[in-house]
């Protein structure tokens, strides 16, 4: 399967440490080898990176890696091709407009079964079933609340809605943002760890590099950092429950909800 990398932060920061680790699971610690993908909120606008090629040998990652680039949100996708040839199109993490803002969505899972109905209102590019869900979810939010977003409450309670009964279809992790905040739902597997004051040092998994985070922050700074696994080895993270969907904002956990799975059904909308 694919792997996830989600930051939300209380001020615009870099995340070229959990990068550098992340990249390597892209064809060289992990077998995710079928192209990656990075999106970075700045303001409105979002700067986007996508490459059908693996992360561990793309130039591009080379470049995201050592390019510190400062955001309040991030999502990050390495591939493991289930549904859709290895392709740009079919590369993650994707993105579309809605109530003039863009969301961006990252998927790591298969729901074969599901196969929505869509109004044309979003419309996926390439053929797999994570882009599909997308449009899917995106059409169902604009059903239920029309032309105007809703307050951040009721928009979390729409996507726990549908999110619940995709998870007994498959395996239904993902991240989405609007670039207010970022939202994880976690089916199977998907862990996350708050870094606040008094920071400490950090060493990655899947590369022998540590940073000491006391020296590149402020008493005020705060990170929340969501992957599908730890990238740290002496940091304490925290599993997600399957079922469960997470909403951070300025760089805490601000909302969860848990539940089991639910039945087996098709879903055209809410």
């Amino acid at each position: 399967m694919c792997q996830l990398l989600g930051m939300n932060c209380n001020v615009p920061t870099d995340i070229c440490f959990s990068f550098t680790g992340f990249q390597k699971r892209g064809g060289e610690t992990d077998v995710h080898a079928d192209g990656w993908g990075i999106a970075f909120f700045e303001g409105r606008g979002v700067r986007l990176f996508l490459d059908p090629q693996p992360s561990a040998q793309s130039p591009i990652a080379e470049l995201v890696r050592n390019y510190p680039i400062r955001s309040l949100n991030v999502v990050a996708h390495i591939r493991k091709a289930t549904q859709g040839i290895v392709s740009l199109e079919n590369t993650h993490p994707f993105q579309r407009e809605l109530w003039g803002r863009y969301w961006v969505y990252a998927h790591n899972g298969n729901l074969p079964q599901f196969r929505p109905a869509l109004d044309g209102s979003f419309l996926p590019v390439g053929n797999t079933d994570s882009e599909r869900i997308f449009c899917w979810l995106l059409q169902s939010l604009r059903q239920r609340f029309g032309n105007a977003p809703p307050a951040r409450d009721a928009l979390f309670a729409a996507l726990h809605e549908l999110s619940y009964p995709l998870a007994g279809m498959g395996i239904f992790n993902f991240l989405l943002s609007n670039g207010e905040w970022l939202m994880a739902h976690c089916s199977t597997e998907l862990s996350y760890i708050v870094r606040r004051a008094p920071f400490n040092m950090a060493h990655l998994k899947d590369e022998d590099v540590m940073v000491d985070f006391s020296q590149v922050t402020t008493p005020n700074d705060r990170v929340a950092i969501i992957a599908t696994q730890p990238l740290t080895d002496n940091e304490p993270w925290v599993t997600m429950p399957p079922g469960s969907l997470w909403l951070f904002h300025e760089g805490e956990a601000a909302s969860h909800r848990i539940t089991q799975p639910g039945p087996k059904k098709s879903l055209g909308g809410i």
